[in-house]
This record gives C-alpha cells, structure tokens and sequence, in this order.
C-alpha cells in the first residue's frame, strides 16, 4: 500500500520517525481526506467542460460563455448518452417498455442533464465565478431543461413528477362542556395520546402532539355542572 492509504499506521519493527507518542498522531494528521464521490465527479465534469471550450471552434474562453454555449454543451453530450428517445414518428412513441428495438436516437437522460448542470453550476462559482453571471444558471438553460423533460416523458412515457409526501391524517375529538347555571365556566385538561390539551366551553381538543395510536373515541371528557342549592 502506498503512504497516502496507510500514513496514520507507523511500523513499529522500524526505527525511523518520531517515538510512538506522538508520530501516529501527526501522520494521521498531515494526509488530506479523499474527496467525496460528488466532488469527484464535479472535477472532472469541470474540466470536461474546459476541455470543450478550449476545443471549441472559434475557441472560447470561461469569461465570454454564455447560457447559449451551455446548451450546445448539453446537446454535444449527448451522442454519449445511453436513453432511447423515440421520435413522433416512431410506433412505439410513448411507450415506457417497447417490445421490441426501433432505430431512435440515444441521447443524454433528462434527469443526468440536471445534475450535471447543478455541478458545473456549483464549480464555476468555486473556481472563481460571479453567481450574478454563471451561465449555467441562466434562465436559458432552465428552459431548455424543462422542454428536454418535457419532451422525455411524452416519448419515452415516463412523467417526470415531483413524489409528493404524505401528511398523516390526525382526527381531533372536540370536547364541549356546557352548563345551564351561571357557575364560572370549567375547565378540564384532557390529555390524547400522551398530550395534554385543554378543553373549554364550546372548544375542540387536538390530539396532533400526540402519539399515531391515540384511540379518539377516548378524547371526549365529560364536565359535570356544580350542584347548586335551591
């Protein structure tokens, strides 16, 4: 293994470097942690990017592209792409598993396509870049994005939606406690699934501070009027 992997474990058959007190420590502290797998990809997406421009024809440089270049960027990527995309013409158009091949184009999923710019968006900024004029957040960009969403899930038959999250559903028992005497009003603490609420004269107990297995029909509580003396 080479000292980048194994540089906090000292040998300890060997003489060399400092005692063991405080050697590994150091060892341990001085080798720089790996970067992450999205920092990774985001390094080379970066200098895919710069090698494109630098290939470009006229060449262009970082500080004259625009939303424009990033497009022709995004549509030059994708005769590297793997997804079917079936043209209006084609019969299985629509189709979320065609059975069987058809000579449509591959082209760069919509969903990589997104990702993709959100790297290079987050990359130009690190590299020096004005937020105000990163061409991969410009609104030209996003459009584009959207019609190749779009036009992705009418070919393919796939919808791109947002999965919406389900809100547990919570039935509060309302508590009502009325007297016919002019005694001041009473107030009794009901607690519903381990939650304290208070309930009034013409009020409602909510039962959502508490557990999921509060059984409701045990929320109502009963309020005796004071016996009064004729």
């Amino acid at each position: 293994m080479d000292s980048a992997s194994g540089g906090g474990a000292a040998d300890p058959s060997s003489g060399e470097g400092p005692s063991a007190g405080g050697g590994g420590g150091a060892a341990e502290g001085s080798s720089p942690a790996p970067p992450s797998r999205y920092e990774s990809q985001k390094r080379r997406d970066w200098n895919t990017f710069l090698q494109y421009l630098k290939n470009h024809k006229p060449p262009l440089t970082l500080a004259r592209c625009s939303g424009a270049h990033v497009i022709e960027f995004l549509k030059y990527l994708d005769q590297f792409g793997k997804t079917k995309v079936h043209i209006s013409g084609c019969p299985y158009f629509g189709h979320p598993n065609p059975p069987a091949p058809c000579a449509c184009p591959l082209k760069q999923a919509w969903g990589s396509l997104d990702a993709l710019i959100g790297r290079l968006r987050a990359a130009y900024e690190e590299n020096g870049g004005r937020p105000e004029s990163n061409p991969f957040g410009a609104r030209a960009v996003r459009i584009y994005l959207r019609e190749v969403r779009e036009g992705q899930a009418k070919a393919r038959g796939i919808p791109y939606e947002k999965k919406k999250r389900k809100r547990p559903t919570v039935t509060a028992t309302a508590v009502v406690a009325a007297t016919n005497v002019s005694a001041p009003a009473v107030t009794q603490g009901v607690e519903v699934g381990g939650s304290s609420s208070s309930a009034a004269a013409g009020g409602s107990g909510d039962g959502t501070g508490g557990g999921g297995g509060a059984d409701t029909g045990g929320a109502a509580a009963t309020v005796a009027p004071p016996t009064t003396t004729v």
